[in-house]
């Protein structure tokens, strides 16, 4: 018997008639060019939304976005790649009808449109919003770390440059040292072109590398991130409050359950969203009494009584206010040196003269938020918020690193993968026949 055979390649034919047989009904690229075509690309920001009646003709922004969308879908991030996935993948000669534009086009349309590009994930979260796929009422926050573009080499050197203009300033104000004029121009002009601006080293894969902290917060309902922002921070404990913000203004809702792990153990932050009908539940942090050998008592062991505002000590004695320190945002608490000089259990609890406790001025924030973060609210975070970390890693990028520069390119280059990823979500929930039907009604 012989081998199935295909046509040869100088037979002509007919099939298929239009391109649109090529895709089906329930393809992604359907559900991508419906809801491309439904924003309003002139109010999101996107330049060129409305065709110009002189010079050069553009390309339609609407196109390119539709091409990075299925790109970002196919972890092709790349614009010459997308230039020539254009030539021969059909499903984009289908997406984009036929057009194939230049890699310096494609480049310059996601370096341009930070903005509107975010602009276009909101519309989309408030299009699953309406549609029921997300409630509003839990969101998980997190953040994970993905490598920037420049090596460790690039950001040492832009850190030596830094270290040299600070010393110059400092040698100036001082006035103890010779500057050499030219060479602090010298290094101004090269900190100004610097191929790296602002990414730090942060810890990545048990090491230390260039990188930005990626903040989501991300919806219990469906696990649709509803909000994301890129930090220089590499702790995770001033975020709470801007993440819950941002959450809350994506959803246009008035109250609001916000779940964290202890990295966002901030008592100040805990009061403010408290303030703005936002519930944070996690789990506290304490500094801890490293004092001796470790063994001395903790805080935990001085029970705070706020009818008197003082403390009561393991030997039943009484701590008083001393002093308020707005550095720290917190209150000192001193025993009597006479109740230390005479106790037994000195030696267990402090070796200075008299014992100082110190409590936040938003202590009673953090309680309230510790008390709330309970095994069933820290099970609702892990189940949420850290599967869409792993999909923008591995299903997106491909690989966890960015492409373009700085904390603008970083920003739209993590729009764009929320934006893919949130549409990946809601193909996988509803279909993506359905979810068609509903972005394009008509």
């Amino acid at each position: 018997m012989g081998y199935i055979r295909g046509e040869g390649r100088s037979q002509g034919t007919l099939f298929p008639v239009v391109l649109d047989d090529l895709v089906p009904a329930d393809h992604v690229c359907r559900v991508i060019d419906a809801f491309v075509c439904g924003l309003a690309m002139s109010e999101l920001g996107f330049e060129r939304a409305e065709a110009a009646e002189t010079d050069r003709p553009g390309y339609d922004p609407r196109d390119l976005l539709k091409l990075y969308l299925y790109g970002y879908l196919q972890t092709i991030r790349s614009s010459r790649r997308l230039e020539a996935e254009c030539r021969r993948n059909v499903e984009l000669m289908w997406l984009l009808e036929r057009l194939y534009p230049d890699h310096k086009s494609i480049a310059e349309f996601r370096r341009m449109h930070r903005e509107a590009v975010t602009a276009a994930g909101a519309s989309l979260v408030r299009f699953a919003q309406s549609c029921g796929l997300i409630r509003g009422e839990w969101v998980a926050i997190d953040g994970t770390k993905f490598r920037a573009v420049a090596s460790a080499d690039i950001v040492r050197e832009r850190a030596a440059l830094e270290r040299y203009l600070d010393s110059c300033e400092q040698a100036d104000e001082e006035a103890q040292a010779e500057i050499d004029p030219s060479a602090v121009q010298a290094a101004l002009a090269k900190l100004k072109q610097h191929p790296e601006p602002e990414a730090g080293f942060m810890p990545v894969a048990k090491s230390k590398a260039p990188a930005y902290n990626v903040q989501t917060a991300v919806d219990a309902e469906h696990a649709l991130i509803v909000a994301h922002a890129i930090t220089l921070d590499a702790g995770d404990n001033r975020q709470l409050e801007p993440m819950a913000d941002a959450a809350q203004k994506a959803l246009g809702c008035e109250r609001l359950n916000v779940v964290a792990d202890a990295g966002y153990s901030n008592a100040e932050q805990a009061a403010h969203c408290e303030q703005r009908g936002i519930l944070p539940h996690a789990p506290a942090t304490r500094a801890v009494n490293n004092q001796g050998d470790g063994g001395l008592f903790g805080r935990e062991r001085f029970h705070y009584q706020p009818g008197t505002d003082t403390f009561l000590c393991p030997a039943d004695k009484t701590l008083k206010r001393k002093q308020l320190s707005r550095k720290d945002k917190a209150v000192y608490y001193s025993a009597d040196r006479t109740d230390c000089g005479s106790c037994t259990r000195k030696l267990r609890c402090t070796r200075a003269p008299q014992r100082l406790v110190m409590r936040l001025l938003d202590e009673d924030a953090l309680n309230r938020m510790h008390a709330r973060a309970t095994p069933e609210a820290m099970r609702l975070r892990r189940s949420t918020v850290e599967h869409p970390f792993a999909t923008l890693k591995y299903r997106i990028f491909g690989h966890p690193r960015l492409l373009l520069r700085g904390t603008h390119g970083a920003q739209t280059e993590i729009s764009l993968a929320t934006m893919a990823y949130n549409l990946k979500r809601m193909v996988n929930i509803l279909g993506a026949t359905k979810l068609t039907a509903k972005l394009n009604p008509a």
